[in-house]
């Protein structure tokens, strides 16, 4: 069995080969009460923005539902 660096490299590789790149996300833990605190000054959303994202996946998602009667 290999080291468990080399298992480490190698399941990592499996999808570069696919075309894929790893991605982390450090955020905020919600668990915690001081994480209240963080969320409003750090969203990257203006109720504006947010309005029109909300607006745009209302759209899509009914282009994605069964045509009633279906």
């Amino acid at each position: 069995m290999p080291a468990p660096a080399e298992r480490m490299r190698m399941m990592r590789e499996r999808p570069r080969r696919r075309g894929l790149r790893e991605l982390r996300l450090v955020v905020p833990d919600s668990r915690l009460q001081s994480a209240g605190d963080v969320w409003p000054a750090k969203s990257l959303l203006v109720r504006s923005c947010e309005d029109d994202a909300l607006r745009w996946i209302e759209a899509v998602s009914e282009f994605d539902s069964p045509p009633s009667g279906q």
